[in-house]
C-alpha cells in the first residue's frame, strides 16, 4: 500500500465488501473507521453511533415549546419529564399568536421584514401603513408640565374645529399645531410666574431688613410704609420695570400670514382656508 516515497498513502476502505484502496479516505466522526468516497455518509457504511449526536425536537401542543429528545432515551420518558416540571400552557398564546397592524380593517402580519415602528406614536405597523397619516398617528404623547396655569389655558379652549370635510391627517396637524402654540403659551407664563415670584421676595427680603426700624423700608428707594401690603403695591407700581411683563403672543398663518392672538382661531382658519395644509 503506498509508493517507495510514501509508504503510508492511502487506506482501505472498512466495508467488508469494499476494501477499496482510497488515497484521500474519510474518517467517520460517530464509528471512527475509515471510507472510501463512496461508503463516507452514515447510511451507506451503517454505521452503528449515527443517531449519538441527532438532535430531533419536538413541538409540545399544550405550551408550544421544543421539547429535545435524548438519545438512547425513550420519547415518552422525556415527555413525562417536560410535562411534570417545564410545561407552562399559559406560553401557547404568546408563543402561536402573531402580530398584527393594528389599523382597523389591516390584517396584515407583522414579521421581521415588513415591521416599522412609529417614531411618534411607538406603535408597530405593517410597511403599508408606516407614515402618520395612514395609520392616524396621534402624535408624540406631551409630558405633564406640572405648571398650575395649564389647567386654566386648556380649560380655555372650549372651541373645537368643526368642519367635518377634514381628512385625519388635517386633523392630526390641527393638533401638532395646537400642542406646538400651547407649549409656547405655557412656556411664556412660566417665566411671568417666575418673575413674579422674584419680584415677592425682593419685596418680604425688604421687609425683613426693615422690621428693626418700625415701619416697612422698599429695598428699593428710601419710602416707608406701615403695612407689607401697601410695601408690594408700591413696589409692583412704581418698580415695575425689573419685573418681566406678559408679552402677548401672536400666531401667523404659514400661509397667508394671517395674525391671530388665539391659537384655536388659527387652527380653524387654516382648515376653513387652506384645507388643512400648512405648506405654502
Amino acid at each position: 500500500m503506498g509508493t517507495p516515497e510514501f509508504p503510508d498513502l492511502g487506506k482501505h476502505c472498512s466495508v467488508d465488501d469494499c476494501k477499496l484502496i482510497d488515497f484521500l479516505p474519510f474518517d467517520c466522526d460517530r464509528c471512527k473507521k475509515v471510507f472510501c468516497l463512496q461508503h463516507r455518509s452514515y447510511n451507506t457504511h451503517k454505521c452503528p453511533n449515527a443517531d449519538d449526536n441527532d438532535v430531533t425536537v419536538l413541538i409540545c401542543p399544550l405550551c408550544a415549546t421544543g421539547v429535545r429528545l435524548i438519545p438512547n432515551q425513550d420519547p415518552n420518558i422525556t415527555w413525562d419529564i417536560h410535562v411534570n416540571t417545564d410545561c407552562d400552557p399559559s406560553n401557547f398564546q404568546r408563543a402561536t399568536k402573531k402580530k398584527q397592524c393594528p389599523v382597523p380593517g389591516c390584517k396584515e402580519l407583522l414579521t421581521f421584514s415588513n415591521t416599522i415602528r412609529c417614531r411618534d406614536c411607538t406603535r408597530e405597523h405593517c410597511l403599508k401603513h408606516r407614515f402618520g397619516l395612514d395609520h392616524k398617528c396621534p402624535g408624540p404623547k406631551k409630558p405633564d408640565s406640572g405648571f398650575p396655569f395649564v389647567g386654566l389655558l386648556k380649560r380655555s379652549q372650549t372651541v373645537q374645529p368643526t368642519s367635518s370635510s377634514s381628512s385625519g391627517g388635517s386633523s392630526w396637524w390641527s393638533s401638532s399645531l395646537l400642542n406646538g402654540v400651547m407649549a409656547s403659551a405655557e412656556s411664556g407664563m412660566q417665566k411671568l410666574s417666575i418673575a413674579t415670584n422674584q419680584a415677592l421676595q425682593k419685596a418680604k427680603d425688604g421687609m425683613a431688613q426693615g422690621s428693626g426700624d418700625g415701619p416697612e423700608r422698599c429695598p428699593q428707594c428710601p419710602a416707608r410704609f406701615s403695612s407689607v401690603t401697601a410695601l408690594i403695591h408700591h413696589v409692583e407700581k412704581s418698580h415695575h420695570k425689573g419685573v418681566q411683563q406678559h408679552k402677548v403672543t401672536v400666531d401667523v398663518c404659514p400661509k397667508c400670514s394671517r395674525a391671530f392672538r388665539d391659537p384655536v382661531l388659527l387652527v380653524q382658519h387654516v382648515e376653513r382656508e387652506h384645507r388643512g395644509t400648512s405648506k405654502a
